[in-house]
């Protein structure tokens, strides 16, 4: 985290660096966690106590088979149901056995357990809500995904979670939001090592669709050998490789575009880690508007604090490594053009 602190002691000095804000939206438009335009009514809808609409988009992606923006949309509204849960009271006495309403009460269960002393207990007594949420809408990876989730948090071994993962790749071979939970399960954090991290990241990325997020699944590799100590080293090729896949799957989507705000922001922590100062940068604006808590919770109570801090000491990093000689050329133009006159 030097490389980090560093940047947070000299980002004021980055605010001369005015010419390297060009594509960059001021910090006061900056959005942390910013919902899409179908998640957004249905937040404001459950603030009101109304879960109607919340219901309906889930209802949509379970019919459509839209499992990316399902898991996305279970995990968020879960997140907000921790402090306020009316409405999702209200949809339970509503529709108890309904596929959505089940799968946001394993979400949330084991989101609780997992923030709770009582962690491991917690979680155990959350298994059957799983399970009901899988046999609620067999054809759903999600629920496989948070029995992932679950499996890392009750210490399920090897082969238990290799069942978990059978069953979550059956349904949806390509869901991002399983391979990440079982990138964490073989981290070695938990219960791998990082080659074992490493070579399955490589491996799904290998095989992923084009425009898959799973592509990204490397630098989710190098951004936990970056933070977690111990284990084998891994070579700076490999961790640069990473790296460069996505910086090539950022590249197929538009800038501004939140969909890959997320695994941007991440890429962007690791090419910071990495000292790639230019490269950063190129995110940094690619990433506009839709700043992502993860992964600059990890480092501070303040994430977006800390997004805003690091692009001032990205763009003055990029600052300092500009070349004097460029200026001396611009300044002999300059000159050049002012004693010949006939020129113009």
């Amino acid at each position: 985290m030097n490389v980090l602190r560093a940047l947070i002691r000299t980002a004021r000095m980055a605010r001369h660096t005015s010419g390297l804000a060009v594509g960059l939206p001021a910090d006061d438009e900056v959005l942390l966690d910013a919902p899409d335009e179908r998640l957004g009514p249905a937040l404001v809808a459950a603030g009101r106590g109304d879960h109607t609409p919340a219901a309906k988009l889930l209802g949509t992606t379970r019919e459509a088979a839209e499992w990316e923006n399902r898991d996305r949309y279970v995990s968020r509204l879960a997140s907000f149901a921790r402090s306020r849960d009316a409405w999702l009271r209200t949809w339970q006495s509503a529709a108890p056995h309904g596929p959505d309403v089940l799968l946001i009460k394993a979400q949330l269960a084991v989101a609780q357990g997992w923030h709770s002393p009582a962690r491991v207990e917690l979680l155990r007594e959350a298994g059957p809500l799983i399970t009901a949420a899988a046999e609620g809408e067999p054809h759903d990876p999600v629920p496989w995904r948070i029995a992932l989730d679950h499996a890392r948090g009750t210490g399920l071994g090897h082969t238990g979670f290799e069942q978990l993962w059978a069953e979550a790749v059956r349904r949806s071979p390509h869901h991002y939001g399983c391979h990440v939970s079982a990138l964490k399960y073989l981290s070695a954090s938990w219960y791998g090592s990082h080659a074992e991290c490493f070579d399955f990241a490589e491996r799904a990325a290998e095989d992923a669709l084009p425009g898959s997020l799973v592509q990204a699944l490397p630098v989710r590799a190098v951004f936990s050998y970056l933070t977690e100590g111990g284990g084998a080293e891994v070579p700076r090729a490999r961790l640069d490789e990473a790296a460069d896949r996505a910086i090539a799957l950022s590249a197929e989507y538009a800038p501004g575009d939140p969909w890959p705000a997320e695994v941007r922001n991440l890429l962007t922590y690791v090419l910071v880690r990495l000292e790639r100062w230019p490269d950063a940068l190129t995110q940094l604006r690619m990433i506009g508007p839709y700043a992502t808590s993860f992964p600059w919770d990890r480092v501070s109570d303040d994430p977006l604090g800390q997004f805003l801090e690091l692009r001032d000491g990205v763009r003055l990093e990029v600052a300092s490594s500009m070349p004097l000689r460029a200026r001396r050329r611009r300044s002999q133009t300059s000159t050049n053009r002012h004693t010949h006159p006939a020129d113009h």
